[in-house]
């Protein structure tokens, strides 16, 4: 029986060492994301593959960049990862939460992986580290931009959603608990601001139960919105309180409602818009929505027009290369975080008083 016994615990920790060995011996870097095509993503992806191309020729790593347009690709892709056998660390941007399965499989194969800007959470506590720009931060401070101004319990109010995953949920949650009061607004540059006014849920309920769409991070998708419901969003605004407050989560969707102020609005409607007091914001870093609100873009007067003010929350796409960092930190043994942890980078509000002071990245 010992004898039995001792076979059996050498047996265990055999597996044990191959286990760690397997994945300790790996020497690529396998990077997931997006497929370069325009805004956000594209400049995410350009970022990501050039810097796996810096860190494979720097020889101690081969760093290997695999676009997909879909959670479904990446979860191909990762069981061909799998079955390759040489993989250190996976950096996951993934695409949809379809791509649960991959980071499943990933972690039952004991693959580390870090997850990058959407994070699935139903796998969060899988990955070796959780890293985006801050989301709730993001949120909160286009809450208090919209309440200094003027925002109020009660308003007309315009909602444009990217997705329905964890950075735009992230997003409403920030704006939610600033506006409760429960969490300040922290700019990286201009220090910490609270609301002025605590809101009761149910007149954030009616901000986010209203005018609201998904828009699939699309101009697009946010000119066909509004293309829609525009002549009844300036109706309702004109009969409530004069004010419209878009609260847009990506640079592109705000220039969806500018595309269509230029090109689809009727004229009766257009000049009902120019005696609103408009305040609409954006998320990203799009050098060309920068050029707006600087007054250096072919859109500028068109902005100032109809826009009382304009804003965007810095959320730079070169974060990409920041999350591949991660990984080569972690296979070199370089970490201080624990399964399942979160890391967020600071944001910072940018309007028309800075927004020709910080360089953006080109995508619109």
């Amino acid at each position: 029986m010992k004898k039995i016994l001792a076979i059996s615990l050498a047996l265990c920790m055999v597996f044990a060492l191959c286990a760690v060995s397997a994945s300790a011996d790996g020497k690529t870097i396998y990077v997931l994301g997006p497929t370069p095509d325009h805004g956000w993503t594209a400049q995410a992806g350009a970022y990501a593959q050039a810097k796996c191309d810096e860190i494979t020729a720097e020889g101690t790593y081969k760093a290997v960049y695999i676009p997909a347009s879909s959670g479904e690709e990446q979860v191909d892709q990762i069981n061909t990862i799998i079955a390759n056998g040489d993989a250190a660390v996976v950096v996951m941007m993934a695409l949809d939460d379809s791509a649960q399965a991959g980071q499943e499989a990933l972690y039952a194969e004991e693959i580390p992986f870090i997850s990058f800007d959407r994070i699935i959470e139903a796998t969060e506590a899988y990955a070796a580290l959780n890293y985006s720009g801050n989301n709730w931060q993001c949120g909160a401070g286009i809450a208090y931009w919209l309440q200094k101004n003027g925002m109020q319990p009660g308003d007309t109010a315009v909602v444009l959603y990217g997705d329905n995953g964890t950075v735009c949920s992230r997003r409403q949650e920030g704006f939610e608990q600033f506006l409760r009061g429960e969490i300040k607004y922290s700019d990286l540059n201009n220090g910490e601001f609270e609301t002025t006014q605590v809101w009761e849920q149910a007149d954030i309920d009616n901000i986010f139960n209203g005018y609201t769409v998904v828009c699939n991070w699309s101009a697009d998708g946010a000119y066909g919105y509004i293309e829609q419901k525009f002549d009844e969003i300036v109706a309702a605004a004109k009969a409530n309180t004069g004010k419209l407050f878009i609260y847009s989560m990506d640079d592109e969707m705000t220039f969806g409602v500018l595309n269509y102020l230029q090109a689809g609005a009727s004229a009766e409607t257009l000049a009902d818009a120019e005696a609103l007091e408009i305040y609409i914001s954006a998320i990203g870093g799009m050098q060309e929505l920068y050029n707006v609100m600087a007054g250096t873009d072919e859109k500028s007067d068109l902005a100032a027009k109809y826009f009382d003010d304009m804003m965007s929350v810095s959320f730079n796409p070169k974060m990409m290369q920041s999350a591949i960092q991660f990984g080569v930190d972690y296979v070199n043994g370089n970490w201080d975080f624990e399964t399942g942890s979160g890391s967020y980078e600071p944001v910072f509000i940018v309007d028309r008083t800075n927004a020709a002071e910080v360089e953006g990245f080109q995508g619109h």
